[in-house]
C-alpha cells in the first residue's frame, strides 16, 4: 500500500500524463481539422513576355525559378508551339532552374518528353492519353509515382480523370472563357457567369472517392477572386497571369493566407 506521500506522487503523475495526453490530442485535432494549404500551379506561355524568342526563353526560366524560390507547388511547362527537339531542350533547362527546390515539373501532353528530361510528371489535355496509360509508360521505365495531372472542363471529364487514376484535375474556365490568341496585358477571354458555379458542383460531386481526386481551378484568376474558387471547393489555383504578371512571393503570400 503506498504512504499518503507517495499516492500523492502517484497522482501528481498520473493528472500530468492524463493532461500533456489530453494536450496533444486536442493538438492533433487542431491540425487535423485545418485547411490544407491551396496548391498552387503554374502554367508557362513564353509568348506572353516580350522581346524576341531568346528573350522571351530567358524571362521564362528566370519566372520558373522565381516560382520555385517563392514556394509553388508545380510548374506545367506548355509551350505548345515548340516541336519535340525544341521542347526537350528547354524541359531541360526548367528542370535545371528548380534548383534544389521542392517545386515539381509537369510537360504538357509529352510523356515521352517528361521521361526524357527527368521531369516530376505530366499535364493531360482532355483529347490526350488516359491518365492510367500515362502511369503506364512511367511505370515502364522505372518511375513509380508520377505526378500526372489532367484538364477538365465538365463533371464527366473530372470523374473520368479520377477514374483513370489523376492526381488532379484542373477545372477551367471559371470566371473567363480563353480566346486562342491575345496580345500581352490584354484580357485572354470573356466572362463566364457560370463557371463558379459548375466549378462547386464539380468540386463537391456526390459519386467521388472516398478520399476524392483534388480539383484546381483556372481561368481568368485574380487575388481578387481567387477565395472564390477555393470556398467553392477547389484544392489550389491554376493561372498563366496571376504568376507571370506579378511578384511571385507576393502572389504566395497573398494567396496562402487566402487558404
Amino acid at each position: 500500500m503506498l504512504r499518503s506521500g507517495g499516492f500523492l506522487v502517484h497522482l501528481f503523475h498520473l493528472l500530468f500524463h492524463v493532461l500533456d495526453l489530453s494536450t496533444v490530442l486536442a493538438a492533433q485535432r487542431i491540425y487535423n481539422d485545418r485547411p490544407m494549404a491551396a496548391q498552387l500551379y503554374y502554367i508557362t506561355d513564353r509568348s506572353q513576355f516580350p522581346g524576341d524568342g531568346g528573350e522571351q526563353e530567358r524571362r521564362l526560366l528566370e519566372k520558373i525559378a522565381e516560382c520555385a524560390a517563392a514556394g509553388v507547388d508545380m510548374i506545367q511547362l506548355r509551350e505548345k508551339d515548340l516541336n519535340l527537339r525544341e521542347l526537350e531542350k528547354l524541359a531541360w533547362k526548367a528542370m535545371a532552374a528548380l534548383g534544389g527546390s521542392s517545386t515539381r515539373l509537369l510537360i504538357n501532353s509529352r510523356t515521352d518528353v517528361a521521361l526524357a528530361c527527368g521531369a516530376h510528371g505530366v499535364h493531360l489535355p482532355g483529347n490526350d492519353l488516359h491518365a492510367s496509360e500515362a502511369r503506364a509508360m512511367f511505370a515502364r521505365a522505372g518511375i513509380s509515382e508520377p505526378v500526372i495531372g489532367v484538364s477538365a472542363h465538365s463533371a464527366a471529364d473530372v470523374a473520368s480523370a479520377e477514374a483513370h487514376g489523376a492526381d488532379f484535375a484542373v477545372f477551367a474556365p471559371v470566371f473567363e472563357k480563353f480566346k486562342k490568341k491575345f496580345e500581352p496585358g490584354q484580357k485572354s477571354g470573356t466572362a463566364n457567369r457560370e463557371g463558379l458555379e459548375q466549378l462547386r458542383r464539380v468540386c463537391h460531386r456526390a459519386d467521388s472517392a472516398q478520399s476524392p481526386m483534388p480539383v484546381l481551378a483556372l481561368g481568368g484568376i485574380t487575388l481578387a477572386n481567387a477565395r472564390e474558387c477555393l470556398q467553392a471547393g477547389a484544392a489550389g489555383i491554376a493561372a498563366i497571369r496571376l504568376f507571370q504578371q506579378n511578384d511571385v512571393h507576393a502572389v504566395l503570400k497573398t494567396l496562402r493566407e487566402t487558404s
